[in-house]
């Protein structure tokens, strides 16, 4: 089933400028220090860091000719720079039919398109690039590495399912999608995911994801997803698959249950991502989601 935004989506609320300034810091810390536009590639280019000068070569780029250089050595040199490599960051959004759930502030699904709204806009300041994979919706979409405005608003569009998907691919699960980033991100970067992790076979190509990038895996929950309050006799349908539940939550022994099976989903969730050696974030659909993704990781 896919996600369907139903009557009344809040979405994600207003994304505070001086929170957004402390989760650049913070991102630039897991991207092991410098910002994008920032980090150094290997010989020389384009950029604003001398490299060398020598002597001028047939074909080489006139502009980059040395005055000083050349007036004193009599012979004409150009000069080259080390140039600055933009850092790329991979964004994987789950828009399965459970992200649509939410009974806080918010649905889930509000809260996961702020989140890609908020890497996006970070990952495109100081000359950085996005790219964003979905996942979960009976249609894949993929945005390849852009940079810019123009990226910014893509990934915009693409988090509110505000853009056509690419009709000729199938569907991809979560496992499906961070496979498909594995493949596509040749060099070192940052990955994002973002989903409530209700899916299965995630957690090897995780472990593959983090080998080599870093990777942030945020978990977006309802506190309806942890408890069930005591409503009586309560018929519930699986989102993802379209089945009816019956429950008495009346019952106590019933609610017990249902609490602890919650508990040992999101302990096995969190165990994985653990030994992917990931950084894993809980956000919820109540209160300011901004903020404590600000908080950890600040």
């Amino acid at each position: 089933m896919t996600l369907v935004d139903p009557p009344g989506r809040q979405g994600p609320g207003p994304l505070a400028h001086d929170v957004v300034a402390r989760l650049e810091l913070g991102v630039a810390r897991r991207a092991g220090g410098p910002l994008p536009g920032e980090r150094r590639a290997p010989g020389v280019g384009a950029g604003t860091e001398l490299a060398q000068l020598r002597p001028y070569e047939p074909g080489d780029d006139p502009r980059q000719l040395d005055a000083a250089a050349s007036a004193r050595t009599g012979v004409p040199h150009v000069r080259q720079h080390v140039p600055e490599r933009a850092l790329t960051t991979w964004i994987v959004l789950d828009q399965s039919a459970s992200m649509a759930f939410g009974t806080g502030e918010r649905l889930k699904s509000d809260v996961a398109d702020g989140v890609v709204a908020t890497v996006g806009r970070i990952a495109v300041r100081r000359g950085g690039r996005v790219a964003v994979v979905t996942a979960g919706a009976p249609v894949a979409a993929t945005l390849p590495p852009r940079s810019g405005r123009g990226a910014f608003a893509a990934v915009r569009r693409l988090a509110g399912a505000g853009v056509a998907p690419d009709e000729s691919a199938a569907a991809l699960t979560v496992a499906a999608a961070l496979e498909r980033v594995r493949r596509l991100a040749r060099t070192r970067g940052l990955v994002t995911v973002v989903s409530d992790f209700r899916d299965d076979g995630w957690p090897a190509p995780l472990r593959a994801l983090a080998r080599r990038h870093a990777v942030t895996a945020i978990e977006v929950a309802d506190r309806r997803e942890a408890e069930l309050p005591d409503v009586g006799a309560l018929v519930a349908v699986d989102p993802e698959t379209g089945e009816l539940v019956e429950a008495d939550t009346s019952s106590p022994r019933v609610r017990a249950e249902f609490a602890a099976a919650e508990a040992a989903r999101r302990a096995e969730v969190a165990e994985a991502v653990r030994r992917a050696r990931a950084l894993h974030v809980v956000l919820s659909t109540d209160g300011d989601w901004l903020r404590e993704l600000a908080r950890v990781l600040r």
